[in-house]
């Protein structure tokens, strides 16, 4: 029997809420069981000893930079650096034609019709953070107007941020329609929900906000904003994975993962492809699938193969700074 679509009535102002919206939201909450911190923790260190050599190091380090979403969020970003980080998300080392294009550059919404235009052609995606970021402490239709904007400027992604308050407060119909309601408003874009895993206090509560970010429409959850204290970290990301995980075998809907904040080293970004497909597999190995969210990683990894092609570190500033 298909489920039912009637619709019930919602505050003046607010779009109205299906009925088998609620139901999903059910379906997300009786999904969310909970954790077993400590083999969350054990695993996910045991992965993260894994290492990479030769050959397969250099596939793993080009492979993450097709993932990197080239990222600057600061206040005092001017025209000029986001125009030379382009350049950067598109030749990422111009010495070495070899290495892929990143897989987007993020930015503030007033950015995307300017990054629009300095990526071209090039394939390298446009990402705007919206609703109220980083704290999305805003009013819904502000943040879905934001996202229609932005959309319309040209952003080929939106990276929402949930109401952390209303989910801890334990009101997660409102969470639930809010990413709904963003997702209606991102039309063909597509739609990153970032579930600050560093202010949601466990595991538990990392499951099950990201099931109600999946079954409310997202298409890639996301850890954080990197704008707090605790940022990614591999045992999050593992929940985060296993969830997407569970929610496909549910539903057979894939579902990407982005984790970002504090991945600075290609060491770290070397582990979290390794506990991608250790969870995931390879079907999730490419950029359509996974994402990092970084600043300083292209750097570093850049640094790495030139190391594996010529044998000798170049010095740091080598590379230009992002």
């Amino acid at each position: 029997m298909p489920p039912m679509t009637e619709t019930v009535l919602a505050p003046a102002g607010r779009s109205l809420t299906p009925v088998s919206f609620r139901r999903s939201l059910n379906d997300a909450l009786e999904m969310a069981h909970g954790v077993d911190a400590v083999a969350a923790e054990e695993r996910a260190s045991s992965l993260a000893k894994r290492s990479l050599k030769k050959d397969s190091k250099v596939w793993g380090l080009k492979l993450a930079v097709s993932m990197i979403d080239l990222t600057t969020l600061e206040g005092k970003d001017t025209r000029g650096k986001v125009w030379a980080l382009c350049r950067k998300a598109v030749r990422p080392d111009p010495a070495d034609p070899e290495v892929p294009h990143v897989a987007a550059v993020c930015i503030y919404p007033s950015m995307v019709a300017f990054v629009k235009e300095a990526l071209g052609d090039s394939g390298v995606h446009v990402a705007a953070v919206a609703t109220g970021f980083p704290s999305g402490q805003t009013f819904t239709e502000i943040k879905v107007e934001e996202t229609r904007r932005t959309v319309a400027a040209g952003a080929d992604e939106i990276d929402m941020v949930i109401d952390r308050g209303a989910f801890l407060s334990g009101d997660y119909q409102k969470v639930f329609d809010e990413i709904a309601e963003v997702k209606e408003a991102c039309g063909p874009a597509h739609l990153k929900v970032i579930l600050e895993t560093g202010e949601l206090a466990n595991f538990d509560q990392v499951r099950k906000a990201s099931l109600i970010a999946m079954y409310a429409g997202a298409d890639f959850i996301k850890t954080s904003t990197g704008k707090v204290a605790v940022n990614a970290t591999l045992p999050v990301t593992l929940v985060m994975l296993e969830a997407i995980r569970d929610f496909y075998h549910a539903t057979g809907k894939k579902i990407g993962m982005k984790p970002a904040g504090g991945i600075s080293n290609a060491k770290l970004a070397l582990s979290y492809l390794v506990l991608l497909y250790e969870t995931l597999g390879a079907e999730w190995m490419n950029p359509d699938m996974f994402r990092i969210g970084a600043s300083t990683l292209l750097n570093d990894i850049l640094m790495q193969l030139r190391k594996e092609k010529t044998g000798a570190y170049q010095s740091g500033d080598y590379f230009t700074i992002d």
